[in-house]
């Protein structure tokens, strides 16, 4: 039995899809079970719990030969981190308690650093905290997520243009299919190690905002460019999209652009991923053409 959080999700749904193929029995932390009955359907186990509420935790935590946590999404958090600090207190404390064979935590890029991080800040706390529990735990920290780039295919579609914070516009960074970042998670999972050990993760090729514009071209048919938005500009922009406290996020795109979020090196172990940037991007477009159908 794996247990899985964020189910529902690309990743965490990734890595169930992996488990099942290979024939394995797969338990789906879930917050509402009806919002994921088609995991019911393909055989998942769900059991509800609450990342904030340490019991249910560790009752979903309980009799598993392997464990993949993450933290919810917040792109968004107060000063200091606040929200984060508590989920990964309560979480590190259903994993002492039940002491899982082996665990592997969804990371980032750059999570080794201690400042500069911005939103990447969370999940080097998730990892300062889960190194002190003695389950043999692997961190899985991936690239930017070619993924993000949905957001992008809406304006895209209509004016042929779409925002860039990433900059300047030819710099490849490195990036992954959330299909390869749950695929390499559940591996993990099914592997046996000792300890702590990293494992860093990006794509077949580094990709650039041009990159991006090409890719997007060719998936609607349609000639697209990347427009990079003027870096004093940011705090305004995210103030009036409703971010109180742009200063994480605006703190990791200066960290992707100036190469400070950059993967460690030894002694991590460095995967690329197989899922190229023009099937991803096409899926991402097929996906959003169906939903509008």
């Amino acid at each position: 039995m794996y247990a899985i959080m964020g189910i529902t999700g690309q990743v965490g749904g990734a890595v169930a899809r992996t488990l099942l193929k290979a024939g394995k029995t797969v338990r789906g932390i879930v917050r509402d079970k009806a919002k994921a009955a088609n995991w019911l359907e393909a055989g998942v186990e769900l059991v509800v719990a609450d990342q904030a509420d340490q019991e249910s935790l560790k009752a979903a935590f309980q009799d598993v030969a392997g464990l993949f946590v993450m933290l919810p999404a917040n792109f968004a958090p107060s000063p200091g981190f606040e929200e984060p600090r508590a989920l990964i207190a309560t979480l590190t404390s259903a994993v002492a308690a039940v002491k899982p064979r082996k665990i592997v935590a969804l990371s980032s890029i750059g999570a080794h650093r201690k400042q500069g991080l911005g939103l990447i800040t969370q999940l080097h706390l998730l990892e300062d905290a889960l190194s002190t529990t003695t389950s043999p735990t692997a961190f899985l920290r991936p690239g930017w997520f070619i993924e993000n780039i949905a957001w992008d295919i809406e304006p895209a579609a209509k004016t042929g243009t779409f925002p860039s914070f990433l900059q300047p516009l030819d710099k490849p960074v490195p990036m992954v299919a959330t299909d390869d970042v749950g695929r390499v998670a559940a591996e993990l999972l099914q592997e046996e190690w000792q300890g702590t050990r990293v494992v860093e993760l990006e794509g077949p090729t580094r990709v650039s905002p041009n990159d991006l514009s090409t890719a997007l071209s060719l998936a609607l048919e349609k000639s697209v460019s990347a427009i990079p938005v003027p870096r004093n500009e940011w705090e305004s922009l995210f103030k009036g999209q409703g971010t109180s406290w742009p200063t994480p996020r605006i703190e990791m795109l200066d960290g992707f652009n100036t190469n400070w979020i950059s993967f460690e090196g030894a002694p991590a172990t460095h995967v690329r991923g197989r899922l190229n940037l023009q099937t991803a991007v096409q899926l991402l477009v097929d996906q959003r053409q169906n939903t509008k159908r």
